[in-house]
């Protein structure tokens, strides 16, 4: 079925806005030293659910595609919060859950409604999808603080600490962690 003239114009606009992310830096920054966009990270993110994808029993994998493309496009309107500067009861979550519905406004009704339930799953975390999104989300960021050329008082301690709970909720999520942590602990340890 060829969508109308109104729907596609509908879905260029969203497009439109949503490109926004390509110019929301996160505190992340790339080997070369460069600040990451949060585009670039839910790509990677995308990327790495790809490559895990068939060690993931239960897990619908295009559903899971499309939390990790969905999870932060709120950020396109007010940006990225670093995650140590995020605080419990800082309503961060609210406010990317209306920027969300704000970038969504152009977009056709079942689509509006397609990525805000997305953004509502994960979220919540209750869902096999959702758990391995939140988790791999958070470990990609961490594999983007142990290789990426961080500031002189970067604070590897707090990639230590970061995510543990949305990392422990599964058993692959654990071992990439533990991972990961051995290379945060070698480069802590190189950098004094």
């Amino acid at each position: 079925m060829t969508p109308t003239a109104d729907r596609i114009a509908a879905i260029l606009g969203f497009l439109d806005e949503a490109n926004r992310l390509k110019d929301t830096l996160r505190s992340g920054r790339t080997p070369q030293g460069r600040q990451e966009s949060t585009a670039e990270h839910s790509w990677r993110l995308c990327l790495l659910a790809i490559l895990l994808g068939d060690t993931l029993e239960g897990v619908d994998m295009l559903r899971l595609i499309k939390i990790c493309i969905v999870h932060d496009l709120g950020e396109a309107i007010s940006g990225d919060v670093p995650a140590t500067d995020q605080r419990a009861g800082d309503d961060r979550a609210a406010r990317e859950r209306a920027d969300l519905v704000t970038l969504c406004a152009p977009l056709p009704d079942d689509l509006k409604a397609e990525m805000i339930a997305l953004w509502d799953e994960y979220a919540a975390a209750q869902t096999p999808e959702a758990e391995m999104a939140k988790g791999l989300d958070k470990i990609e960021t961490m594999l983007t603080h142990s290789t990426g050329s961080n500031p002189a008082d970067f604070d590897y301690g707090f990639n230590l600490s970061y995510g543990v709970e949305a990392t422990d909720r599964h058993p692959l999520l654990a071992s990439i962690r533990s991972h990961v942590d051995a290379r945060t602990r070698r480069r802590a340890s190189e950098e004094g």
